[in-house]
């Protein structure tokens, strides 16, 4: 069946009923997205389509989550073609909504914070960026929320890539604090054939930037295979070795807990490495700035 593509939350609302009504009430996936979609993303929709009856997919760029008017306008918009890669995953139903649709009183004056797990790392370098992003996800969450009744209760999952490894942390807390009735489901990052983890941003390299990015996960690997030895993760070569790349300005590479993102730095030098821990890194490579992480541990 074709993908249906609405623009409004009436129209949301009234085509993901009549979805999950046409499946016997059963259950819903949500996969948001910003667009300019790619490998990752359609893995995305894979998971959603393989674990639930009704996919939707979101499709909207939040002027909330960029601190720079230039970065917002130069974000890659391609509506054809993510909604041919939707269909192809296997989602249901686009929503493509308008700014004005979303907010349409204007950024709104009431908004989700971030907290204290908001304002490091990623936080630290785009302040806001994670406020704009929890609300946006917060109201995501509620237009899509299915009905469902109390003898045929409707499952509601809601997928996210875990390259965005603090964005996920976020999500996760925010749906356990605030008591959200749906289960967020973490899918693992899609990477090149070299390693660089696929990104949207990716397009704005040269050849010799896409190239030198490729050292993010090289660094990350380098970890994981100590982690996975037990052995000390040494963080500092890894640094190094990021920094051997001349292309590459980089911003942090941090080993956290991860659930509290709060350093390990005491489990990673000298001692060998125990438990679960997120080895998180961040740099420009010319224009862009790229993340990518690795689970330690598990």
């Amino acid at each position: 069946m074709a993908i249906q593509l609405v623009n409004s939350i009436t129209e949301l609302k009234t085509a993901s009923a009549s979805l999950l009504a046409a499946k016997g009430a059963g259950s819903l996936g949500l996969v948001p997205t910003m667009g300019a979609l790619h490998a990752g993303h359609a893995q995305l929709v894979r998971s959603a389509a393989a674990e639930n009856d009704v996919v939707v997919a979101s499709i909207f760029v939040n002027p909330m989550q960029f601190g720079d008017a230039e970065d917002l306008q130069r974000y890659p918009r391609s509506l054809q073609a993510d909604l041919a890669l939707l269909e192809t995953g296997g989602a249901d139903l686009a929503f493509a909504p308008a700014v004005e649709e979303m907010y349409p009183l204007g950024e709104p004056m009431v908004r989700i914070s971030a907290g204290k797990l908001g304002d490091k790392l990623e936080g630290a370098a785009r302040p806001g960026h994670f406020d704009g992003a929890l609300t946006v996800v917060a109201k995501l969450l509620h237009m899509c929320l299915p009905a469902g009744d109390y003898d045929r209760p409707t499952g509601y999952r809601a997928y996210f890539g875990q390259k965005d490894a603090q964005q996920l942390t976020l999500v996760r807390r925010m749906a356990a604090d605030l008591n959200f009735p749906v289960q967020i489901a973490a899918v693992p990052t899609v990477r090149a054939a070299d390693g660089l983890a696929l990104s949207s941003r990716n397009r704005f390299l040269s050849a010799d930037e896409r190239e030198a990015a490729a050292v993010l996960s090289r660094a990350l690997r380098l970890l994981k295979d100590r982690a996975d030895r037990n052995e000390p993760l040494d963080p500092e070569s890894a640094v190094d070795l990021l920094n051997s790349q001349p292309l590459v300005d980089l911003d942090y590479l941090e080993v956290v807990d991860p659930l509290t993102l709060e350093s390990r730095a005491e489990n990673c030098r000298e001692t060998p490495f125990t438990g679960e821990a997120l080895a998180l890194v961040a740099a420009r490579v010319g224009p862009v700035r790229l993340i990518d992480n690795a689970p330690l541990g598990y």
